[in-house]
């Protein structure tokens, strides 16, 4: 069992920015895609930005050139830095913890979830 907890979200104005965290528990990022999602009100939950085992990384054309996330293997965290934020970015942002393994993609965790603001 893996256990996912994000800090760091709030309020905050257009053009401004926020950093968000995501601690595991354990050494896992080995074995381990970590991914931000978010979900809107109404809308489907979309991957927002993730990183793979092998530190390959993919963003949502939405944030390219805005948003980066990155991995400290021995704080055990994931962290995503939001600038030049949106309303438009205004969701519940997920940390999510998926096997980097094709046979064992169904082995998924996901965190609490923190809320991201994004108004004037």
């Amino acid at each position: 069992q893996v256990q996912l907890v994000e800090s760091g979200g709030g309020l905050v104005q257009p053009g401004g920015s926020l950093r968000l965290s995501c601690a595991a528990s354990g050494s896992i990022f080995s074995r381990y895609v970590m991914g931000w999602y978010r979900q809107a009100p109404g809308k489907q939950r979309e991957l927002v930005a993730s990183i793979s085992s092998r530190d390959s990384i993919n963003y949502a054309d939405s944030v390219k050139g805005r948003f980066t996330i990155s991995k400290d293997n021995a704080k055990n965290t994931v962290d995503l830095q939001m600038n030049s934020l949106k309303p438009e970015d205004t969701a519940v942002y997920y940390c999510n913890a998926r096997r980097d393994d094709p046979l064992l993609r169904h082995i998924t965790f996901w965190g609490q979830g923190t809320q991201v603001t994004v108004s004037s």
